[in-house]
């Protein structure tokens, strides 16, 4: 490669990126940021050897084309001043971690000095000043979650403490994430015997278990929701395949309510074997908190949805008609309908035209979601036209039409 000259936009550890106010937050008078000219050869801390064979510590060294928002990418620092921490992204430009996101990494950021080799996840490519804005905090939330994956696949054992405790399992928490335990997950000499199966006795003698530091392994992360799932049990690998062999998908099952958590219901089929039902598989009808249908102890019936990489997926409401195609017998487009408001969203709001069948009417009919809370109010009935019916899909877009 030739050598080419340096711009006014390469920072080096002579030359500091001049950097102007932008949209983001500066750091402020109450951050004490001290110009670093030292390059210590130690990496910072969350840039730790044990990093490079997790899942994000390998994609580091797999980009090779300009980087995107999103992506994984790594630098050393080229200067820190009282505007920001500048990073060498060549060829691909520099780096800057700033304001806000500069705030929430300020702990990291105070062991970094220049010609640490630190990385970060590219939030814009290019900012007004075309610098590309990175964040150090979702970098590090991205190792986390790769670690946790390794972890699911490893089985290493962690001792993790008790956060607090309810009838289902305890609250937990790893490396800042929120992980729940079932109580079916417990080891036997923690596992509440309790006579009659009394809910109340169930929770105090969880309840025993807070401030506890329990060893547990990774069953399953859900990084959309933030949450991981903890057994306390570490089965030979053998065993569990074993149990597992024994059922098929599309398998009608019975089984014991073990939790309910906000995503979902799990689901006792044997000893030392859970199934998850997922909060979209409890009921055609919107449910918006799972422990208003089931608690623990409630016996109940699911098919078996899918079963992969020793985890079961179960469907309650796949036992149950499904209201679209007697729907489909009843409805047409641009038919008028009366629906009752079951839930606002960021789109607009969903009106149920009956049980487990409804359709979204676009904030984009009142101007604003303010206009449209004004015209519309949670739980009454109003006519609306049907603009698009889909029962294959499941899908109804809805047009207001009461004006009252």
């Amino acid at each position: 490669m030739t050598d080419t000259k340096t711009t006014k936009s390469d920072a080096t550890t002579d030359s500091k990126p001049r950097h102007r106010s932008s949209r983001n937050a500066t750091m402020g008078d109450n951050v004490e940021i001290k110009e670093r000219a030292d390059s210590p050869k130690k990496p910072v801390d969350f840039m730790h050897e044990a990093h490079k064979d997790t899942v994000m510590g390998k994609k580091f060294a797999d980009i090779i084309s300009p980087p995107s928002p999103g992506d994984i990418v790594e630098g050393p620092v080229v200067s820190i001043d009282k505007r920001g921490v500048f990073v060498d992204l060549k060829p691909f430009g520099t780096g800057i971690i700033f304001g806000r996101e500069y705030i929430a990494a300020r702990d990291i950021l105070r062991k970094v000095n220049i010609g640490d080799s630190i990385a970060a996840k590219v939030v814009d490519l290019r900012n007004e000043e075309g610098y590309i804005e990175l964040s150090l905090k979702e970098a590090k939330q991205a190792l986390i979650w790769g670690e946790a994956e390794a972890a699911i696949k490893s089985k290493v054992a962690f001792d993790v403490p008790v956060l607090e405790a309810n009838k289902g399992g305890l609250l937990m928490n790893w490396q800042g994430i929120q992980g729940f335990l079932p109580a079916s997950q417990l080891k036997a000499d923690h596992y509440p015997r309790v006579e009659d199966g009394n809910k109340d006795r169930i929770l105090e003698e969880l309840k025993k278990l807070v401030g506890q530091k329990l060893s547990v392994v990774v069953i399953a992360a859900i990084p959309k929701e933030g949450k991981l799932i903890f057994s306390e049990k570490s089965p030979e690998s053998g065993e569990k395949e074993k149990m597992i062999g024994q059922y098929a998908v599309s398998e009608e099952v019975e089984g014991t309510v073990t939790g309910a958590v906000d995503f979902g219901v799990f689901v006792k089929l044997e000893e030392g074997l859970e199934g998850l039902v997922h909060i979209s598989e409890l009921d055609w009808a919107l449910v918006e908190d799972p422990r208003t249908l089931y608690k623990v102890g409630d016996k109940v019936k699911a098919k078996i949805i899918e079963i992969k990489d020793g985890k079961v997926s179960l469907s309650i409401k796949a036992l149950k008609t499904n209201p679209w195609k007697e729907a489909e017998k009843k409805y047409k487009k641009d038919d008028i309908v009366t629906g009752v408001v079951i839930k606002f969203n960021k789109h607009g709001a969903l009106a149920s035209i009956e049980e487990g069948v409804a359709g979204l009417v676009h904030v984009s009919e009142f101007g604003s979601d303010a206009k449209l809370r004004e015209s519309l109010e949670l739980g009454k009935s109003y006519k609306f036209k049907i603009n698009i019916f889909d029962a294959k899909d499941q899908k109804m877009a809805l047009g207001f039409v009461d004006k009252k």
